[in-house]
């Protein structure tokens, strides 16, 4: 365990394993070279999920264990472990889907609501004492508004379901359309955003997506336009959009993840009218207790040899 894990999660494997907690040993490489010719399986996470802590498990940390078999990862993305080269060896990667998926998907489209309403906004005005001279200036709306949703995973389509039920028009961009769904498919994001006022994110981080909404992408978003992000915040270009809300190209935004988190850049910070979270997104409780036992349980499961219970790709 490279990385301390809730402590449910820790609790569940030292019933089942001997764990090497990687993050307490005062010298990490000695600590390597003394359990790496028997390790057989990684248990991480992204640094949200463990105290702000990072180890990539890239192609170069996983040479260092000839008999590694799994990597269990805390978390629906897993930008954080390299897939390719885990596959090129046979290295068999979970990660804790389905358990979060609505607590995330209920997060979006709080972020949503209060952006346009600026409800954030509203209750800091009234706490202020600003009601008592005149009321807090009327908003934006959601009636009327088509959500461009990139990504339709999991939580995309919980999304879409919750948009459906506020009576958004939903449209979806991804690698390619899907069988038996029902909203239009935008091959370009481009294209799918001049469709759209609302752009919600929803698509796995890593290279391949890197800045994948950048300026281009926001000017055709247009200045009635709602960018919400819920999945990395390396998605998005964040000077492109600091640029783009401060000349108002774009009417706000609702960030739950940053490119350089914890670290917010302090032109976002500034701005009075975006509606900022310190990535809560599947933040409560009980989904991470689901999360910590998910994890522990695809581990225990491959030790007995049977099928890991959410293998990714």
């Amino acid at each position: 365990m490279p990385v301390p894990l809730p402590a449910l999660a820790q609790d569940c494997l030292a019933e089942h394993f001997s764990v090497t907690r990687l993050w307490r040993e005062a010298d990490s490489a000695a600590a390597v070279a003394k359990i790496a010719p028997g390790l057989r399986f990684i248990a991480t996470g992204v640094p949200i999920l463990t105290e702000g802590m990072s180890r990539p498990i890239d192609a170069a940390f996983m040479a260092l264990f000839p008999k590694l078999e799994m990597i269990a990862n805390l978390g629906v993305g897993y930008d954080n472990i390299d897939a390719g080269a885990a596959a090129a060896r046979g290295i068999t990667v979970t990660n804790t889907p389905d358990v979060l998926t609505d607590e995330t998907a209920d997060t979006a489209f709080g972020l949503l609501l209060c952006a346009v309403r600026q409800l954030p906004q509203a209750d800091k005005y009234l706490r202020e004492g600003k009601w008592l001279k005149e009321a807090f200036p009327v908003t934006a709306s959601l009636r009327g508004r088509t959500m461009g949703i990139v990504g339709l995973g999991r939580i995309g389509k919980a999304i879409a379901k919750r948009g459906e039920a506020f009576g958004l028009k939903i449209a979806y961009h991804g690698r390619s359309a899907q069988e038996g769904v029902a909203y239009p498919y935008f091959a370009s994001l481009e294209a799918m955003a001049r469709a759209c006022d609302i752009l919600m994110i929803a698509a796995p981080g890593g290279p391949e997506t890197r800045n994948l909404v950048d300026a281009r992408i926001l000017d055709a978003l247009g200045p009635e336009g709602v960018l919400i992000n819920i999945a990395r915040g390396t998605l998005v270009d964040e000077p492109a959009l600091i640029a783009a809300l401060r000349e108002r190209r774009i009417l706000t935004a609702g960030l739950d993840v940053f490119a350089g988190e914890p670290a917010v850049p302090a032109e976002l910070a500034a701005m009075a009218h975006v509606v900022l979270l310190p990535h809560v997104g599947s933040a409560t409780g009980p989904t991470r207790d689901l999360m910590s036992r998910l994890l522990a349980d695809n581990l225990i499961a491959f030790a007995k040899g049977a099928p890991p219970l959410t293998p990714i790709g």
